[in-house]
């Protein structure tokens, strides 16, 4: 049984690596293909280290394909060769046969789970930084004209944005009292740097804003300057305006400047959430039930397609039976049941939109139609 487990397992592992190998090459040039007009110039090394952070989650999207090519390919042979016919004329099951398979659909589920919730999301971060800062050389510029949220209670806009200097342009920073939501503190400066978790403003002016105030103003007469004057300072009970205009402001942000570029750069942001942000965001006091809901519906996504290298290992094998003649029909007919699992999943993701009291249940569709309907074609075969 020994030698027959290693058998198999010889027979699973060349078209697994083969697989990921070719679809992760695919994806890799697609990547490439559709930032090629933005890298002319770029050197060769740090296009291939941008290509590298990206590895992670191109795996954790392949993987599943390679897990059915894998499949389809190994058992299609020894079914097409009589070579399970004379296993199970041995007294030997179809699960035993089936076993290794089994084992090795669970050992890339795991690398898939620590790559989607632990290596992804930072190798994301650093993929669209990389992206934005040295590949494109534009920076922040894509921010130009947005709000931005940095975290720890602070929004940021900006006017303008200088690559060479690396320097924003017309800055303004907002932080908002979370008891009161009328009454802040906002910054305007002329110039300002963000790197790391800091921005350094220049030429800044502080004030400390108080609204409710401010609809007093109307009540105080006319002929009073004194009432006046005390009801413009409960308005701003603060004003800072340094003397030295290169006198530097620094202000401690919740997100990196890669995770703003990673987050805000581009039309749709990066996928940047791990195990940590996801797990924090269920059950920290004081997150807004939108943002709970939408983490819970994220992570369940990103446990549910690791989890599919185990199910399509049980899906794709009544068709490596019946159809895995030979490699181009294996190729085929592994690339239809990935295709219909990622659109299963597809439309599994937009129905939890729809089930806000069960939205696993539609994360999971996919996962739980193909484990049962693999179920239903192996007895049937």
């Amino acid at each position: 049984m020994t030698r027959l487990t290693r058998y198999v397992t010889r027979e699973l592992l060349p078209p697994l690596l083969a697989g990921t190998l070719l679809f992760t090459a695919i994806l890799s040039f697609g990547y490439f293909f559709i930032s090629s007009q933005w890298l002319s110039g770029v050197p060769v090394s740090l296009i291939a280290r941008w290509i590298g952070y990206q590895l992670p989650d191109t795996l954790v999207k392949v993987l599943p394909m390679a897990v059915v090519l894998m499949t389809v390919v190994a058992f299609g042979r020894m079914n097409t060769e009589r070579e399970l016919v004379a296993v199970q004329a041995g007294g030997i099951g179809l699960g035993r046969v089936t076993r290794p398979a089994a084992v090795v659909g669970l050992l890339v589920t795991a690398l898939s789970v620590w790559l989607s919730l632990w290596v992804a999301p930072r190798a994301n971060v650093e993929t669209r930084g990389l992206y934005w800062d040295a590949l494109t050389g534009a920076g922040l510029s894509q921010l130009v004209g947005k709000t931005v949220d940095l975290g720890q209670g602070l929004t940021l806009a900006m006017q303008g944005y200088d690559a060479g200097a690396r320097q924003m342009q017309g800055v303004r920073v907002e932080k908002w009292d979370k008891d009161n939501f009328r009454q802040g503190m906002v910054v305007f400066a002329d110039a300002g740097k963000f790197e790391g978790n800091q921005l350094s403003l220049t030429g800044y002016q502080v004030y400390r804003v108080d609204y409710a105030a401010a609809a007093a103003l109307s009540g105080v007469a006319d002929n009073d300057p004194a009432a006046f004057r005390e009801a413009v300072q409960k308005v701003f009970p603060l004003v800072q305006v340094p003397e030295d205009r290169n006198a530097a402001l620094n202000l401690d942000t919740g997100l990196s400047r890669k995770q703003t570029l990673a987050q805000y750069a581009d039309a749709i942001g990066a996928d940047a959430e791990g195990w940590p942000e996801l797990i924090t965001k269920l059950t920290a006091p004081g997150v807004p039930q939108s943002e709970r809901d939408a983490a819970r519906v994220n992570l369940n996504r990103k446990l549910a397609l690791p989890f599919a290298n185990l199910v399509l290992v049980l899906a794709a094998l009544p068709f490596a039976l019946r159809f895995g003649r030979t490699l181009g029909v294996s190729l085929g007919v592994a690339l239809v049941i990935a295709v219909a699992y990622y659109l299963l999943f597809s439309v599994g993701l937009t129905l939890a939109g729809l089930l806000p009291g069960l939205p696993e249940l539609g994360v999971w569709l996919a996962n739980i139609v193909f484990a049962l309907g693999g179920l239903w074609l192996l007895r049937r075969a």
